[in-house]
């Protein structure tokens, strides 16, 4: 792995540290390199899970980063399968992108798990009635969009990039389906997101050369 020269600054108390983030710390390859499907452009991918605090905290700070997202650059959110009690959710978020509620319900669905703490993210068939209530559709239109033909291949898909990018727990980071870092490893949200940016503009300097 081509190491990446980067520095990050870390604010601790009221000193701001400048240091170098190390490979197999703060950031590291993934176990394969993962294809991407986003032509010429750079990839991020976040692996989360709705039953994940630390997914919640982070994404406030994802979608005020994605906001201003550069032109070379995309980003996609997959719901992590590491365990067979994640799949409900992970049907949820793409049953949320199948119904293009995606962007109205995704944060409200965290704050009732997280927040309001209304919901179990293990139980689909409560997650199937939150979506409809929410969402104002009829729950058989939920349903149907949760056991799609196409659910399977989705899931089977967020398994094997889980594995595929060694990641070993969430919020984690995909960059360019070469490079995996976390909240963990990056120390923090606002961490994650300058550990990020820099990375994309090491990618971006290596495409250009």
């Amino acid at each position: 792995m081509k190491k990446l020269i980067i520095a990050l600054l870390i604010i601790t108390a009221n000193t701001a540290v400048a240091v170098e983030p190390k490979p197999g710390v703060n950031f590291k390859a993934t176990n394969e390199t993962i294809a991407t499907d986003s032509g010429n452009k750079i990839e991020v991918v976040e692996l989360f899970w709705y039953g994940c605090i630390h997914c919640h905290n982070l994404d406030p700070y994802l979608d005020k980063w994605s906001d201003k997202l550069a032109k070379d650059v995309v980003f996609k959110r997959v719901p992590a399968i590491p365990r067979k009690n994640w799949a409900p959710a992970a049907k949820a978020y793409y049953a949320l992108e199948t119904l293009d509620l995606d962007h109205k319900l995704h944060e409200k669905l965290f704050e009732a798990i997280h927040n309001d703490k209304t919901l179990n993210p293990g139980d689909p068939k409560a997650l199937v009635k939150w979506i409809a209530l929410n969402g104002k559709l009829d729950t058989a239109e939920v349903e149907s969009a949760f056991n799609s033909f196409s659910m399977n291949a989705k899931l089977s898909r967020s398994f094997k990039m889980f594995k595929a990018a060694g990641a070993t727990g969430v919020p984690s980071i995909i960059i360019d389906g070469r490079y995996l870092t976390s909240s963990t490893m990056a120390g923090g949200e606002q961490n994650t997101i300058d550990l990020m940016n820099y990375i994309i503009n090491n990618v971006r300097k290596d495409k250009t050369k």
